[in-house]
């Protein structure tokens, strides 16, 4: 049996190893109405995407250490200087001078509210969220942008507190290894593999 894609860097270039594409047998496709003639074949394929993170990887590695990452513009011929940004941004938006990465957990863990958000009863194909998704739109002091999350427990209101939770075991170095709940909520009320 072959091993599934597994990539590493080394001296600047990507190393490969494993099998990236599986064929499997085709399956035909018939039209029932018409005694089943033959109409076309299925082509299976499973894909193994090379995603690269580059300047952001920072971001996620920390989300599966507990801490959430911004960025601030630290040019002082900026007419924005000291903007912090939630979502990381590498560069400043206003003068393109790369950014500074500071830890912002405390201010979230402090100061996150719901600025506004939605809840989907249905969810497009592959996501990974159950349903109803409560999709939350968070502000934070001193944050000029608002980051996008979702509520894990409870109900959101716009206004409402909420606190960053982490997935710190079995982390996937996604986006869905941040989430919020609100403040107050109890640790034996988080999602299995999430932390304060």
């Amino acid at each position: 049996m072959s091993m599934i894609g597994q990539v590493y860097v080394k001296n600047n270039q990507y190393k490969i190893k494993g099998d990236f594409h599986h064929l499997e047998p085709g399956l035909p496709i018939r039209l029932a109405d018409e005694g089943w003639r033959l109409i076309g074949i299925t082509n299976p394929r499973t894909l193994t995407h090379m995603h690269s993170y580059g300047g952001e990887a920072p971001f996620f590695e920390a989300l599966s250490q507990g801490k959430l990452l911004a960025t601030r513009c630290d040019n002082p011929q900026c007419v924005h200087h000291g903007s912090v940004y939630q979502p990381f941004r590498i560069h400043c938006p206003d003068c393109l001078v790369k950014n500074t990465v500071i830890d912002m957990t405390d201010i979230a863990k402090k100061t996150s509210r719901i600025h506004t958000f939605m809840v989907c009863e249905r969810s497009g194909a592959f996501s990974l969220l159950d349903t109803p998704i409560k999709f939350i739109n968070v502000e934070f002091d001193g944050v000029c942008t608002i980051l996008m999350s979702y509520l894990a427990v409870g109900d959101p209101a716009i206004g409402m507190r909420v606190r960053p939770i982490f997935k710190k075991q079995d982390p996937t170095f996604t986006i869905l290894d941040l989430a919020f709940v609100p403040d107050g909520t109890k640790e034996d009320r988080l999602p299995h593999g999430f932390q304060f």
